[in-house]
């Protein structure tokens, strides 16, 4: 009994440990408790999105394994809502995902790289190596209703289109998509500092 008491305490402070980093991600993501409009480290919510999406990097039945390559500069921290900036960056990796999940390429990676532009600019840019859109569904993927995963419940075409709201006018930045068809597709975001 004693020896079955230590493990049980053991596995006890494990799951309260893993229970209060999620709770403080899902603070640091959802950041109910600041003001709207603040000065923010990117890579913070960058994380915190890859740790409620983390199940889906990990094979598990049907689904493959995914890697992801972090390559992450020094970032100046940014003035923005991050609410709003946390919500479509979570939104861009979860479709770079679904990407990857639905295509047959034998190793898929999801690339998240982070840079300064220059004095006044930072980019972040997510890629796949999936199958990529062609240029003329690259002209459409920020228009509203427009969707490439038809038939898909939950999928009505407005992500990408919100996300492109929240990051050019409440933002004052820019969203590109950049995609080769056979080589996977790159959403590249231009925030402001």
């Amino acid at each position: 009994m004693r020896a079955d008491l230590q493990k049980l305490l053991r596995s006890s402070q494990v799951g309260i440990d893993r229970i209060q980093t999620i709770v403080q991600s899902l603070r640091k993501f959802s950041r109910l408790d600041e003001s709207d409009y603040k000065t923010v480290d990117l890579h913070e919510g960058i994380e915190s999105s890859l740790l409620f999406l983390g199940h889906h990097l990990n094979p598990n039945g049907d689904r493959p394994q995914i890697t992801l390559i972090r390559e992450y500069s020094n970032l100046p921290l940014v003035s923005c809502y991050p609410r709003q900036l946390n919500q479509a960056m979570m939104h861009i990796l979860n479709n770079a995902i679904d990407a990857l999940e639905e295509q047959s390429v034998e190793e898929k990676i999801l690339r998240i790289s982070t840079s300064c532009i220059d004095e006044q600019w930072v980019r972040l840019c997510i890629a796949d190596n999936g199958v990529g859109i062609s240029e003329a569904l690259q002209r459409q993927v920020f228009q509203p209703f427009f969707t490439t995963k038809l038939g898909k419940q939950h999928h009505n075409g407005l992500g990408l289109y919100v996300n492109y709201q929240i990051i050019t006018e409440q933002h004052q930045g820019k969203l590109y998509c950049h995609s080769t068809p056979g080589q996977g597709t790159e959403l590249i975001v231009e925030i402001p500092i």
